[in-house]
C-alpha cells in the first residue's frame, strides 16, 4: 500500500515508517516540524535505505494537503499529527481544538475529495478518563478529564459520524497507552522539546546529566509500591500494531477500535529501577505531592487486538529501558 503518514517525523511516526517500509509498504510524510525534526527522517532513510517523500505541510492547510494527494496515489492515511501535552492543553485549549479537531476535519475533507477511504487514527487511553476499574477494555465509558483528551474523544466521534455518512469509509482507532523505547539501532528515539512531559524521557535526561533529579508525584497510591502504575509499551510494538491493523482491516468499512498496550502495569519506581539496571546510572529522585488529576493505575486489556489483529506487544520493560538508554546516551542532545 501507499500510505500517507501525518506527523511522520515525530517519535511514533518515525518508528512506524521503519516498520511500514520493512513490511513492504510505500510511505509519504506530511509534517510541519513544530514538534519534530527533519533530521529524524534522514535517520529513518539511513536505517531503511529508502528515500522518503516529505512535505512540510500543516494538516490544517487544505490546499497543501490537496497537492500531496494529487501527486501520490494514496491508499490509506495514518494520522499521528497533533498537539499532545496535557498541561499545555489546559493553558491553550483553543490551539488544541484547532490543530487536533479541525486538522482532522481537513484531512477527512481532502481524503473524501480524492476517494481515499481508509484512516488509522492515533488516539489515547486518556479518552477513558479515570477508569472505574482496570484493566481497561474498549467498551469502557469514555470521559476525558482535560482538553487534550477531549480533542481525542471529539475526533473519535467525528470519525464515527463520517463513517455513518460514507459507507465506504474504513476507520481504525488505536488507543495507545504509554509509548516508550527507541529503535535498536540507537539512531532514532524520543526527543521532546524543552522539559519532557513524560516519565521515561525525563529519567533518561537525568541519567545523562541534563536534569538534576526526577520528581515522583505521590507515593501513597494503592499500588505495589505507592507510586502510579501505567502500561508502558515499546514504540516498535506500537508501530507493528498500526501495520497489523491496516493489513487486517484496510478493506473492512466501518469503525474498528483497539487498545494498544501490554496488558501489564509498571510503577514509577519499577521503571526507575529498570532504567538504572539498563544504564548503570543512579537516578536521583525526590517524592513530591500528588498532582491533581493523576490516577493510581491505568493499564490495558489488549485481548481484542490479539484476537482480531493477530498482534500483541512482545518487548518487556527491561528491553524498553535498554533501547531508551542506547538512544539517549548516543544522542544526549537528541537530534541537535
Amino acid at each position: 500500500m501507499n500510505i500517507l503518514v501525518t506527523g511522520g517525523a515525530g517519535y511514533i511516526g518515525t518508528h512506524t515508517l521503519i516498520t511500514l517500509i520493512e513490511c513492504g509498504h510505500a510511505v509519504v510524510v506530511v509534517d510541519n516540524l513544530i514538534n519534530s525534526k527533519a533530521a529524524a527522517l534522514k535517520r529513518v532513510e539511513q536505517i531503511t535505505q529508502t528515500k522518503i517523500p516529505f512535505y512540510n505541510v500543516d494538516i490544517r492547510d487544505k490546499s497543501g494537503l490537496d497537492e500531496v494527494f494529487a501527486q501520490h496515489q494514496i491508499d490509506a492515511v495514518i494520522h499521528f499529527a497533533g498537539l499532545k501535552a496535557v498541561g499545555e492543553s489546559v493553558q491553550k485549549p483553543l490551539a488544541y481544538y484547532d490543530v487536533n479537531v479541525n486538522g482532522t476535519r481537513v484531512i477527512l475533507d481532502v481524503m473524501q475529495k480524492h476517494a481515499v477511504n481508509s484512516i488509522v487514527f492515533s488516539s489515547s487511553a486518556t479518552v477513558y478518563g479515570d477508569p472505574h476499574q482496570v484493566p481497561i477494555d474498549e467498551s469502557f465509558p469514555l470521559k476525558a478529564t482535560n482538553p487534550y483528551g477531549r480533542t481525542k474523544l471529539f475526533v473519535e466521534e467525528m470519525l464515527k459520524d463520517a463513517a455513518i455518512a460514507n459507507d465506504k469509509l474504513n476507520v481504525i482507532i488505536l488507543r495507545y497507552f504509554n509509548p516508550v523505547g527507541a529503535h535498536e539501532s540507537g539512531l532514532i528515539g524520543e526527543d521532546p522539546n524543552g522539559i519532557p512531559n513524560n516519565l521515561v524521557p525525563f529519567i533518561a535526561q537525568v541519567a545523562v546529566g541534563k536534569r538534576e533529579s526526577l520528581a515522583i508525584f505521590g507515593d501513597d497510591y494503592q499500588t505495589v509500591d505507592g507510586t502510579g502504575v501505567r502500561d508502558y509499551i515499546h514504540v516498535l510494538d506500537l508501530a507493528q500494531g498500526h501495520v497489523s491493523a491496516l493489513e487486517k482491516k484496510h478493506t473492512q468499512a466501518g469503525v474498528h477500535i483497539y487498545n494498544l498496550g501490554t496488558g501489564n502495569g509498571s510503577s514509577v519506581l519499577q521503571v526507575v529501577s529498570a532504567f538504572e539496571k539498563a544504564s548503570g546510572q543512579v537516578i536521583n529522585y525526590k517524592i513530591c505531592e500528588r498532582r491533581a488529576g493523576d490516577i493510581a493505575q491505568c493499564f490495558a486489556l489488549a485481548s481484542k487486538a490479539k484476537q482480531e489483529l493477530d498482534w500483541q506487544a512482545t518487548r518487556d520493560i527491561d528491553t524498553m529501558m535498554e533501547d531508551v538508554w542506547r538512544w539517549q546516551s548516543g544522542n544526549p542532545d537528541g537530534y541537535e
